[in-house]
């Protein structure tokens, strides 16, 4: 049986932009452009994921992480 709920990591890319989310614990991964954008993929992903047979986690939580680097 699922939990109640599953927890994606998302970062942001410092480089290109966009985001990356991955669930952990699952193998849920995806990707978007805008924040908005990847609330909507991950909905989806997990929707794609827990097919009719599987019992779906009721809650998704999104954890951003966000790495700085600071000068000495």
């Amino acid at each position: 049986m699922a939990g109640t709920e599953i927890i994606f990591e998302v970062s942001e890319d410092e480089l290109d932009g966009g985001y990356s989310a991955s669930a952990l614990g699952y193998g849920i991964h995806t990707q978007a452009d805008t924040f908005d954008d990847l609330r909507r993929n991950v909905r989806e992903a997990v929707e794609c994921y827990f097919d009719d047979g599987m019992d779906r986690p009721r809650l998704t939580r999104l954890h951003y992480v966000k790495d700085e680097v600071l000068a000495a």
